[in-house]
């Protein structure tokens, strides 16, 4: 088996610059030696496999918003795992990253499904006429909207930040063709 590395080609490479005195040839050898075929080849097919993984199975996602707190901090980061719904259906209370535009992402609890009526009375989440308990809800909410049915093949998503006020928060139905996954953490 050959060698990926610390082959006679590059020894000999690192002894030439260091008879020559030179340091650049000397940081030459060392930062850019010359590799092996079959480096080159497993290193492209790490990277290959690594750019399918983090753009269609497990995709980064930088947190901007307040929408979630305090489930989520305002600023941060988390991965969005696409393979969750590919063989089951999201529940209510499940914590989703949507498709929301052009390269942005909404990270949002689903609070209801297609089918189910849906109101907000004083900041308490009405659903199909009776409260719903949230104990991830922190804060005072003052939210009011009347009752609606949520379509066919849809989800109605809401931060859990609901002290701030409707009018500034994304939330709303969403077509479940939309849905990216869950994040992971």
């Amino acid at each position: 088996m050959k060698r990926l590395y610390n082959t006679p080609e590059q020894k000999q490479e690192i002894k030439e610059a260091l008879d020559t005195g030179s340091m650049i040839l000397l940081l030459r050898a060392f930062f850019f030696p010359k590799l092996a075929r079959a480096f080159l080849i497993r290193l492209t097919v790490v990277i290959v496999t690594a750019w399918i993984f983090f753009k269609f199975i497990c995709i980064p996602l930088v947190i901007r918003g307040g929408s979630m707190l305090p489930t989520y901090p305002e600023h941060g980061f988390v991965f969005c795992w696409r393979p969750a719904y590919w063989f089951s259906a999201p529940k209510r209370g499940d914590i989703v990253v949507m498709k929301y535009g052009k390269g942005v992402m909404i990270l949002k609890r689903i609070v209801a499904l297609e089918g189910d009526r849906i109101a907000f009375a004083n900041g308490v989440l009405m659903l199909n006429g009776k409260p719903v308990r949230e104990p991830y809800i922190k804060g005072p909410s003052k939210w009011n909207l009347p009752e609606r049915t949520v379509q066919k093949d849809h989800f109605y998503l809401v931060g859990d930040n609901r002290a701030i006020p409707m009018e500034t928060h994304i939330f709303g139905e969403m077509h479940k063709r939309y849905l990216a996954g869950v994040p992971l953490w």
